[in-house]
């Protein structure tokens, strides 16, 4: 076998392998880009609400807890409740909590879910154990030889010695401007 014909089998070989893996940690990536704009995560919804329950401040027992989260129809996810301040009562309930102002009876409910695939492909990327890292290394080395065996798959005026050598220059410089002009 040739050079260049293990160079293509290796290439493919592992580009079927870690396609999965270059899915979650491209996606997720990018998910991680934006955190700022959105939470890639979890999806985090609020919804308002009022009530007219008489409430005395820190004395306001848990029956009167329970009668607003019956109002809410939210009973049944009910899980404790707390005084931060002496304005406000916080009700934690499955999957959220839920804020009323006592003064005004304002309610702000607050629940949170994963977001399906990007929460998923996330937390894989955190890199949750330690036989997780063992795979996300092995695939940090596949990438490495991807990229190395990808410069040489193509001969002739497209590969690395004319077209190709064009192609990876400019994805080196754009790295290398970027650390160099903004840090």
């Amino acid at each position: 076998m040739n050079f260049r014909k293990i160079v293509r089998i290796t290439h493919r070989d592992l580009g079927y392998f870690f396609f999965a893996m270059t899915l979650i940690y491209a996606l997720s990536g990018i998910g991680m880009n934006h955190l700022e704009s959105w939470d890639p995560k979890y999806i985090i919804s609020t919804e308002e609400a009022q009530t007219n329950r008489a409430m005395q401040g820190k004395e306001t027992q848990e029956e009167t807890v329970l009668q607003i989260m019956a109002d809410l129809g939210l009973e049944k996810v009910y899980k404790k409740y707390y005084f931060p301040n002496e304005r406000q009562l916080k009700i934690f309930i499955k999957n959220g909590n839920v804020t009323v102002d006592m003064p005004t009876g304002e309610i702000r409910i607050e629940t949170i879910r994963r977001r399906p695939i990007f929460g998923e492909f996330t937390y894989l990327h955190y890199d949750p154990i330690k036989y997780w890292t063992w795979f996300s290394d092995a695939f940090a080395v596949g990438l490495i030889l991807l990229a190395g065996t990808g410069l040489f798959m193509v001969k002739g005026k497209h590969g690395i010695t004319r077209r190709g050598a064009i192609w990876t220059l400019a994805g080196i410089l754009i790295p290398l401007l970027y650390l160099f002009l903004l840090l």
